[in-house]
């Protein structure tokens, strides 16, 4: 499969992205927005700018057709060696990814296509055996899930014998009342848009009922495993958390939420946030970004100072904030991608 879409801190001068590079001492907001505004204009002296195209953005962030499935853990395997039926073995992967073969012990099969675990498995029995020849079939896809949320009649985990795509999934989930795509009874309602989470770091929205009026495929766009899909309610009014929280993804805003209750219902910062953290507040509408010390987020009276906007992006990073890289890129309305790459122990 193809890897993730990734940007790093190599690519600080992409068409449209906005970079900021923390360095000591922590730099105030003044100096993150004259950052942005000397970015702004140099773009504006050194003539026009081509941007990216959206949808071959969108093209990137999803998985290829002919991916390789790779193997993870609940998937139910069997393995057959030609010529020794009496070999034969049907296992179930295990929470850390691997399975245990007599003789072999141990062997560790997550992230592995069919192909390259039977060489896995080969190269583990090499010393009890000669000649040994596997083959890998998967009975049951259980760890191919993807998790809907939000807006739809049965939010959870849903489980896929092949790749996912994001059409199949809203529609095994359903989506809650509104007008329906048919007239038909019972037809279930195309939301505008939904948000596609991956991972702890990147979330993608899609204008989903523009693509399909125009009938662009990319509405029903390959996801991959894991994937969070986010359908938001008309009224819905939410912000993102991402990076080191132990629940990154879409959290309701209320007329009380504070930063630290956002916070707490991402499940709260990981260790890998240290205990000196900073938080970012990135609004994808504008570029600003406001950096905040967790200390004072945790002080009641300065945590009510802190003013949340719908849309804003909230990302905790890893400990070291002068060793931290944040990218923020803005495409048009068609498709927001907004994907902050980090890093410690680099410098």
């Amino acid at each position: 499969m193809k890897g993730r879409v990734s940007i790093t801190c190599s690519l600080l001068f992409l068409p449209g992205a906005v970079c900021l590079a923390a360095q000591q001492p922590l730099p105030t907001q003044a100096e993150i927005e004259a950052r942005i505004k000397a970015q702004t204009t140099n773009q504006q002296s050194t003539g026009p700018v081509l941007k990216p195209n959206p949808l071959d953005l969108l093209h990137s962030f999803e998985p290829g057709a002919n991916e390789e499935y790779t193997l993870g853990a609940g998937d139910e395997i069997t393995v057959d060696f030609a010529g020794r039926p009496e070999m034969q073995s049907k296992l179930v992967m295990g929470p850390d990814g691997g399975i245990t073969l007599p003789l072999a012990g141990e062997i560790k099969l997550a992230g592995l296509t069919r192909s390259q675990a039977a060489q896995a498995i080969v190269a583990a029995l090499n010393p009890y055996y000669q000649n040994l020849e596997a083959q890998v079939t998967v009975t049951k896809y259980t760890s191919n899930q993807v998790l809907v949320l939000g807006a739809v009649d049965h939010p959870g985990v849903l489980n896929f014998d092949g790749t996912p795509t994001l059409l199949e999934a809203l529609a095994r989930a359903g989506v809650e009342n509104g007008p329906s795509k048919t007239d038909q009874p019972g037809a279930n309602q195309i939301p505008e848009r939904c948000a596609i989470y991956r991972g702890n770091d990147k979330i993608v929205w899609v204008q989903l009922k523009e693509l399909i009026d125009t009938g662009n495929t990319m509405a029903d766009l390959r996801l991959r495993r894991g994937d969070v899909v986010y359908v938001p309610s008309m009224a819905d009014r939410f912000v993102s958390v991402l990076g080191e929280v132990q629940h990154p993804g879409a959290i309701p805003l209320t007329y009380n939420s504070t930063l630290a209750s956002v916070l707490a219902s991402a499940g709260g910062l990981t260790e890998k946030a240290g205990n000196h953290a900073h938080i970012q507040i990135v609004d994808p509408s504008t570029g600003v970004s406001r950096v905040i010390a967790f200390k004072d987020i945790l002080n009641p009276a300065k945590s009510l100072e802190v003013t949340l906007k719908p849309g804003e992006v909230i990302f905790v990073p890893r400990s070291g904030f002068n060793r931290a890289a944040y990218v923020l890129q803005s495409l048009n309305p068609l498709v927001e991608v907004m994907s902050i790459a980090y890093f410690a122990g680099a410098l």
